[in-house]
């Protein structure tokens, strides 16, 4: 089934002999570095084995919130919020972003309870407007609405942005400001010249450069074992749905247990499940069953574990592929997963229930994308030690999107050697290995 009709970037035709950063991965993690980097004055390259924006990027639910990420996460998104709000106007090209709010609805004195306190904890300190909501004012914000909720937590700085727009209207952007986008053009290796980073080899040839920073999104385990780098990384299906456009339906993103949608520019909609997501059990899942405990015993009841091709087919991708010859990420250019019927299913029809305005809806096209998952569910925005000049943007765990922009800025800051945008302590890669306690923070 073909994913998303993405907004098509055209690459370039030439590769560049030289540059000061090549960066790998056409999403919007390495979108916004490649651009942030390029405004900085550097020379990038950026090196997609696709097409720009392709996989997770363009498949998620497009929306751009502050309202119950995890804590770690908060200082970052504060800033991402910033950025977004003028991003349009700095690019020069249509994004879909508007701030419009967004809900997290409770139907238990529990979860409310939970909900208040991370707001009180978390979001309350920035002033960003985010605030509690009892039943009535949540059936004033969503008046037809059928839902029986106990209370709601509301950011109406919180937004959404088009996925199939945002990553090649930032690449593009990068390429107004000099940096080479590189399409169809798979990284296979990095090179090293005194232990250092000194240049990467890709299907087309080489480009010489003293940085790296590898976005890869759900690839990035596979690339970083073949140069020794253990990255504990999982991938997590997600199902998606669009509606064609559909009158009166609510303004506002909303969450709920059995659905979560939001308004797309179109006038239709993205719906999607409040929770369920699906595990493919891989090779990988075995080695890393002992780092990921903590998140399973957490998440276990909204994950579906399923065996089935994917066991196989990563069973048989090469981890040891050599740089002269065809490399996986030549042999499968876009993860296009089926979406799962069911999922999908029973959540509209939830939907339909709780806010009659769907019953109308017509769908529009289905998909599926691979989330990349780390144990904490944080991701990594770091220089990797033993290999300087490399660098890994990777494991957003489903909150990429959103973060993105501010997650390109650090990244650029951490590369350039300028002050960093925010703390980036909580991201580091030597977390893995340096004894921390690495798990996700309850309730989130």
């Amino acid at each position: 089934m073909p994913g998303p009709q993405v907004v098509p970037v055209k690459g370039e035709t030439t590769l560049p002999q030289k540059v000061d950063v090549v960066v790998i991965g056409g999403g919007i993690i390495g979108t916004s570095t490649a651009l942030e980097l390029a405004e900085a004055g550097l020379t990038v390259a950026l090196c997609e084995k696709g097409g720009i924006g392709q996989e997770q990027s363009s498949r998620n639910w497009g929306w751009v919130r502050l309202a119950r990420r995890d804590p770690r996460e908060v200082p970052l998104m504060v800033e991402s919020l910033r950025i977004w709000a003028g991003l349009d106007q700095r690019i020069g090209r249509d994004t879909g972003y508007t701030r419009a709010g967004i809900a997290f609805a409770s139907t238990t004195d529990s979860y409310s309870a939970d909900l208040e306190r991370w707001l009180d904890q978390n979001a309350k300190p920035y002033q960003v407007g985010m605030r509690m909501l009892d039943a009535k004012q949540f059936d004033e914000l969503y008046p037809n609405s059928r839902l029986k909720v106990k209370g709601a937590l509301y950011a109406p700085a919180d937004g959404r942005a088009e996925p199939q727009k945002a990553a090649p209207a930032i690449a593009e952007a990068a390429r107004d400001r000099g940096a080479a986008i590189l399409t169809s053009c798979a990284v296979r290796g990095i090179e090293t010249s005194g232990g250092r980073i000194s240049g990467v080899v890709t299907e087309r040839g080489s480009i010489a450069c003293t940085a790296v920073v590898l976005a890869g999104g759900a690839w990035s385990n596979l690339f970083c074992g073949r140069f020794g780098i253990d990255l504990p990384q999982l991938k997590v299906m997600n199902s998606v749905m669009r509606t064609e456009p559909l009158g009166n339906g609510p303004e506002h993103a909303l969450w709920s247990d059995d659905f979560a949608f939001r308004k797309r520019q179109d006038g239709g909609y993205t719906i999607a499940s409040g929770r369920t997501n699906i595990v493919d059990i891989v090779p990988q899942s075995f080695r890393y069953a002992t780092a990921f405990l903590p998140a399973l015993a957490q998440e276990w009841r909204s994950l579906s574990f399923r065996i089935g091709p994917r066991f196989l087919e990563e069973a048989r991708q090469s981890r040891n592929w050599s740089m002269d010859a065809i490399t996986p990420f030549e042999a499968c250019r876009v993860l296009d997963p089926v979406p799962a019927p069911r999922v999908i299913d029973k959540a509209l029809k939830a939907l339909k229930t709780a806010f009659p305005a769907f019953n109308d809806a017509r769908v529009a096209q289905a998909w599926a994308g691979y989330i990349d998952v780390t144990p904490d569910a944080v991701p990594v925005i770091s220089a990797v030690d033993t290999i300087p000049g490399f660098h890994i943007a990777t494991g957003f765990s489903g909150h990429g999107f959103g973060i993105g922009p501010a997650a390109g800025r650090l990244m650029a800051d951490l590369v350039v050697g300028r002050p960093p945008l925010v703390d980036p302590k909580n991201f580091r890669f030597s977390r893995f290995s340096d004894g921390s306690k690495v798990r996700p923070i309850s309730g989130f």
